[in-house]
């Protein structure tokens, strides 16, 4: 058996969406040693940092928010798909390459994983192919890029995907998985009412 974080790292300096200061997180040491006999800290941070959950209330109105889902929807058999030979986006072309099914939970590892830095012509999911995938009937999808979809004032990849209850995490590190399948534990915090959350995700090899 073998473990795999594919989570980011929270820093201050990390990668964000479209390089938003308003998204890069806050960490603020409230008392040291110097001056206190304990060392405590907190966190400023947007929903969307980082490796996370979005909820089909991020894009769909009266969708449901994070705490719809239940603790078992964190924990599922998944793919991951090479995709690093791809250019600027993933296509219906390109995923009827792959073996996907109905009730699969797919994982897109692109060029996206390669890079430390937000780069405007990341690789993203295509709205005609995220319609192919609900039509498909998956359960969920993965992407290494900061963000599921590019250039889409209308959010079509995010709400074919959202309005059919299909879980979105963004923010994947899959630089060094091989293609294959693996069981995924992708855990949010657990925050009431909001339309995504921060999350830790592993992939476990060996455990099916």
């Amino acid at each position: 058996m073998k473990i795999y974080d594919i989570s980011m790292t929270i820093k201050e300096d990390m990668a964000v969406y479209n390089n938003n200061n308003e998204k890069r997180p806050q960490i603020i040491i409230r008392d040291t040693y110097e001056t206190s006999n304990h060392y405590e800290s907190s966190i400023l941070m947007d929903m969307h940092t980082g490796t996370h959950i979005d909820a089909p209330l991020h894009m769909v109105k009266d969708g449901k928010p994070m705490d719809s889902y239940k603790v078992e929807d964190f924990i599922t058999k998944c793919k991951v798909l090479d995709f690093t030979d791809v250019n600027d986006r993933i296509t219906v072309a390109d995923l009827q390459k792959k073996e996907i099914e109905q009730g699969d939970f797919i994982l897109l590892k692109t060029k996206n994983s390669f890079t430390e830095h937000f780069e405007s012509n990341f690789i993203y999911l295509d709205k005609t192919a995220s319609s192919y995938l609900q039509k498909l009937g998956i359960k969920g999808i993965g992407t290494d890029g900061l963000g599921i979809e590019r250039n889409q004032p209308a959010h079509e990849t995010h709400i074919n995907l959202l309005s059919n209850n299909i879980m979105i995490v963004e923010g994947l590190r899959l630089k060094d998985i091989p293609e294959g399948i693996y069981t995924l534990i992708v855990l949010p915090l657990k925050i009431l009412h909001t339309e995504a959350a921060p999350a830790r995700a592993i992939l476990i090899e060996g455990l099916l």
